[in-house]
């Protein structure tokens, strides 16, 4: 995956960010599009519902890799270091962004 970028915030600290646009992620994103536009003629021409919700099912399901994809490069980068660091604000903040985006997906 992508490096970090380092990017200074108003306390000065530096914040360490995801080196997006990623290729993979981002040829990932352009078939997704493409996907869900081929979905979206599906409903217009009125296709078989069972067959509209199996291609909605293999977006959810591709989407779902990407997150994957984003989620495995931020514990690379954004976490790591914060783990490293010594605030220990910022690593209770960033464990409470991965409990909380667990929650959701739950």
């Amino acid at each position: 995956m992508g490096g970090i970028l380092i990017s200074m915030t108003d306390k000065n600290l530096p914040l360490a960010k995801p080196s997006f646009p990623n290729k993979k992620i981002l040829n990932r994103m352009n078939y997704l599009l493409g996907h869900l536009k081929a979905n979206l003629k599906m409903i217009k021409d009125e296709r078989y519902c069972i067959d509209v919700i199996r291609q909605n099912q293999a977006v959810i399901s591709a989407l779902r890799k990407v997150n994957e994809l984003i989620l495995k490069n931020h514990l690379e980068a954004c976490v790591t270091r914060a783990v490293k660091g010594k605030s220990d604000k910022e690593k209770k903040r960033v464990y409470q962004e991965i409990v909380e985006i667990f929650k959701e997906e739950g």
